[in-house]
């Protein structure tokens, strides 16, 4: 019986931290406005003088596909009655 209760418990506290944000509907809600959105964006950083910039126009290049285009969705499976 104290095994039962146990692990009557533990389910529950794994359900509500699975549940996260949902089971919180009063002060802490995630749909409430956050910090983060009200963020400011800041000026770009300066390079001090007697230094050089990093050269970072081939950092983000993206490998040119040989493909033509999104491979076929998938066939689906048709039920016969």
């Amino acid at each position: 019986m104290m095994k039962f209760r146990v692990a009557v418990l533990c389910l529950a506290a794994v359900g509500l931290l699975l549940s996260g944000c949902k089971s919180m509907r009063g002060v802490y809600s995630c749909h409430k406005p956050q910090p983060y959105m009200s963020a400011k964006t800041g000026a770009p950083l300066q390079i001090p003088a007697g230094l050089t910039a990093l050269d970072t126009s081939g950092m983000l290049k993206l490998p040119t596909l040989n493909e033509g285009g999104a491979p076929p969705p998938p066939p689906t499976k048709q039920r016969h009655r």
